[in-house]
Formats: C-alpha cells, structure tokens, sequence
C-alpha cells in the first residue's frame, strides 16, 4: 500500500498550520516555501483540507491559515480522509468491489483485519503527537 503524494503532502502542510503561533495564521506562499511544495499544488491540498473541515482562513484577504480544532482532536486518519475515501489495502475490501470468491476466500479475512489495523494505527496518532516529534526535531537542529 503507498500513499498519495496529496496525501503525505496533507500532513506536512496541517503539520505546518499547526505549528503556526500567530492568530492570523500561516499565508499559503509560506506553507508552500517552508515544506517546498508547489503553490498550485498546494492549492489543491489546502482545498481538499477546508472541504474536509480541518482547516479555514483566520479571517480577512490577507490572513492565512488555521486549524478548525485542537491538533488532538485531528487525526491522521482525518487528514489522510481528506484526500481519500478510507483504507483499502486490496480491491476486494472496497464497498464498490464483486467478487467473485466472496465467502470462499480466507485471504479476504487476512487483508481486512490488516486493512483495520492500519486504520486503528492512523486513527490513534494525533496531529498534537506529531506537533511534538516536530518540536524535538527542531530543538536537536537548533
């Protein structure tokens, strides 16, 4: 299983909004220059993120960007949610997905109860834990 690049690029730019100490927030040029991504690209991500609920203006043409909630109450899971519909580690667990072995495969058992470990793992990290795994990196680089 890989994770989009929207995806993995969604946690570095919250992650950034969130470290962010100012009431009017983080201007999107500077999320874009901090965490080197593309302003158009990040474009999509901070959008997929507003429709998500994660994240809205402060307020104003020149404010930049908050959080909609404390950073422990947004998960990973929430963010990766933003930009997919869930976890699905193999076709067949998709809700969307006939096949045609439903009932006879004991694999499918297997892929699901991995599927939901994943989901328990991203649902159990906070964006607070990464916060202050950031917050330590940045205290041995300074």
């Amino acid at each position: 299983m890989k994770f989009s690049t929207k995806t993995r690029y969604g946690v570095r730019a919250i992650l950034e909004i969130a470290m962010c100490e100012s009431e009017n927030g983080i201007l999107q040029k500077d999320i874009a220059l901090n965490q080197n991504i593309s302003y158009k690209y990040l474009d999509h991500i901070v959008t997929a993120l507003k429709v998500a609920g994660l994240v809205t203006k402060a307020g104003g043409r020149k404010s930049g960007y908050i959080l909609t909630r404390k950073p422990e109450e947004i998960t990973i899971n929430d963010i990766h949610n933003a930009f997919e519909p869930g976890v699905c580690v193999v076709d067949c667990l998709s809700h969307s997905y006939t096949c045609k072995r439903e009932g006879i495969c004991a694999s499918k058992g297997f892929w699901g109860q991995l599927n939901n470990k994943i989901t328990e793992y991203l649902t159990s990290v906070t964006l607070k834990d990464l916060m202050e795994k950031q917050v330590k990196l940045d205290d041995i680089i300074n």
